[in-house]
């Protein structure tokens, strides 16, 4: 495979427009040579081949390179389709589209434009510096086995994972910062000496520019970190002359179709699409470029963006929910909500003479459980860690008192099995909540957050 890398990487050099090419080298990817001027990279679900980015080839090429990979994936049995792909490949294949999202780019010739019109960039850049961040560029050198800032930039992308709500996906959003390393640029942000941030660019050989593939913080880097790193990245793609700079894509964003806008907003709790397009667009683009789904004629958009998310799922949309769900603070909370939404109306319907001292405190109980679920909702969409502790509070002291009433009352009326299955169940569901939502702000005290996700393009 890495012969085939080679080989990629020479065509690459010459023919790679597209933002995504350079990711191309990373694992996992199978590649179909069109003769000796063009390549495909493609990932295998099972059912399809789905392409990243456009064909890597001469721009007359490109359709028909589509439509012979096209030809080789039916050979194969599978469906083919384009993920990632820009206007460029939509005009010139005639495929059928779906816009999916939009990139941000700069002309880093006109950085410093932009930084003079925007107060609010200089701020975020001074505030870095007067907490003594410190931005420097990396040698490759410095990146190899065993050296203490490969070490250090390991660590830091370990925490960001595992600060992820969502389990670590494949094909174009994948953290692989080492792949050819001696044709990438890297910068950190380093405080008192420790690396708090690290910026992995890679080059877009035939545009002359460069994407700014993985942007990662840790929590203790102050305010403007990021944007501190942003702007040595530009300065230096301004030094090296480069006509363009993308953070790549930000999904879900732009003038993607009605249904894709109800995926965004119901996928709140698990990923944050509006988030990552403020971020970006916080920066000041000078422009956005619109990226596709691309399939061929007489193909089933809704079925390759399935296929799609199958690539970034690693084959299995069922075993990457799963691997999603075991991740667990997300999952103690929706099985919180659950189980909650099912007990308020019994909780709602049960007798207030055989189960509560007085009238009231039946009418306190449903109302305090109506409050928690809304908390719960909330929380689940997205998470504030004084939320986290404010809930785990409010269910602890509703165990304690559940446990009070229950020995103190309950306990002496009971009389049948099923009424003490019933106390059972209503001392232990605050109890094991409470065990879980202080497992839960613990754990996430434990994870280094970081600014949202800077994906690929």
């Amino acid at each position: 495979m890495s012969v085939e890398r080679d080989r990629a990487l020479s065509l690459l050099k010459a023919f790679g427009w597209n933002t995504t090419s350079f990711q191309l080298l990373e694992t996992g990817y199978e590649y179909f040579f069109d003769g000796n001027d063009a390549f495909v990279a493609w990932r295998d679900t099972g059912s399809a081949a789905v392409a990243a980015g456009a064909p890597v080839a001469p721009a007359e090429r490109m359709a028909e390179v589509a439509e012979h990979f096209a030809q080789y994936a039916r050979t194969l049995g599978k469906r083919p389709c384009f993920f990632a792909a820009g206007q460029r490949f939509i005009d010139a294949s005639g495929w059928s589209s779906l816009h999916i999202g939009e990139q941000p780019t700069w002309n880093p010739a006109q950085w410093h434009e932009v930084l003079a019109k925007v107060p609010s960039l200089r701020s975020q850049l001074r505030r870095a510096c007067a907490h003594g961040v410190t931005v420097r560029r990396l040698q490759s050198s410095e990146l190899a086995e065993g050296q203490p800032v490969r070490q250090a930039v390991d660590q830091l992308i370990e925490g960001w994972l595992k600060s992820r709500t969502m389990a670590p996906m494949g094909f174009l959003v994948s953290v692989e910062p080492y792949s050819y390393c001696e044709e990438r640029i890297f910068f950190v942000a380093e405080k008192s000496g420790q690396v708090v941030a690290v910026l992995s660019a890679v080059p877009i050989y035939a545009r002359k520019g460069w994407l700014f593939e993985d942007l990662l913080r840790e929590r203790r880097a102050p305010n403007g970190t990021a944007e501190l790193l942003f702007d040595a990245g530009m300065r230096a793609a301004q030094k090296a002359d480069a006509r363009l700079v993308t953070l790549g894509l930000a999904p879900l964003s732009g003038d993607v179709p009605r249904g894709l806008l109800w995926v965004r907003e119901l996928s709140k709790p698990l990923y944050d699409f509006a988030g990552v397009h403020a971020f970006k667009a916080k920066l000041r683009p000078h422009g956005w470029e619109p990226i596709y789904l691309a399939t061929p004629p007489g193909h089933s958009r809704t079925v390759g963006l399935y296929d799609s998310l199958k690539a970034f799922a690693e084959g299995s949309l069922v075993g990457f929910g799963l691997r999603t769900l075991a991740r667990g603070p997300l999952f103690a909370i929706w099985a919180l909500i659950v189980l909650l939404a099912a007990w308020v109306p019994l909780l709602a319907l049960a007798s207030p003479q055989a189960w509560f001292p007085q009238m009231w405190m039946h009418k306190a109980w449903v109302f305090f459980d109506v409050m928690l679920l809304g908390l719960l909702v909330l929380l689940a969409r997205r998470y504030r860690p004084w939320l986290g502790v404010t809930l785990a509070s409010l269910v602890t002291l509703d165990a304690a008192v559940t446990w009070a009433q229950a020995l103190g009352w309950n306990a002496f009326r009971v009389s049948t099995g099923v009424e003490v299955l019933w106390l059972v169940i209503a001392c232990a569901g605050p109890s094991l909540a409470a065990t879980a939502l202080w497992g839960m702000v613990r754990s996430r005290s434990d994870v280094t957050p970081s600014s949202p996700p800077l994906e690929a393009g």
